[in-house]
């Protein structure tokens, strides 16, 4: 009896292992609906499940031209493109949540940084976004501590987000 929970057991550890690897090694892609704000699937129809006339998902919103995610496509594309510069740990287009891994700058490697964002709506609005900024320093001993960041840290990334924002809504409405 003892012998098949152990076979059980690793064979548990083994399944864990191999679908850990499994995920290491895949490629998160976004798709064209995040990456590319004018794009719609084929066989959409303004955020209907069911074709014209069936149930509505997001609403009838001019100002987010994408029926694919649930937030305003512009402030999603503009954040992306103005925290690229991190890795990404996380991407959420229909809760609108992205969230950074630690990033170091070169010219500061005992200093990292992680971010959050919320995008909070589908309209294109200031107070449509919201940044949280965490900071680590590498103590004497090796180990990371957290410190506080600048007051207007998170506020200069709102805003850079917001001007990208604008860039992209004004480029589509030039097309």
């Amino acid at each position: 009896m003892r012998r098949s929970h152990i076979g059980l057991g690793m064979l548990g550890v083994f399944l864990l292992a191999l679908t850990g690897a499994a995920c290491e090694n895949a490629k998160t892609e976004l798709p064209p609906s995040v990456t590319n704000p004018a794009w719609r699937g084929a066989g959409q129809d303004g955020g209907s499940v069911l074709g014209s006339g069936g149930v509505t998902l997001f609403g009838d919103d001019d100002e987010a031209p994408v029926s694919g995610i649930g937030v305003n496509a512009f402030l999603w594309r503009a954040t992306l493109d103005t925290i690229s510069f991190m890795p990404l740990l996380s991407a959420d287009p229909f809760g609108g949540v992205i969230i950074t891994d630690w990033y170091s700058p070169s010219e500061s490697p005992d200093e990292r940084f992680k971010m959050t964002v919320y995008i909070l709506g589908r309209t294109l609005r200031s107070d449509g976004v919201q940044v949280s900024v965490f900071r680590q320093e590498r103590g004497e001993d090796g180990l990371w501590q957290d410190r506080p960041t600048g007051a207007d840290t998170a506020v200069s990334l709102e805003d850079k987000i917001l001007d990208r924002a604008r860039q992209l809504r004004t480029a589509q409405l030039s097309r």
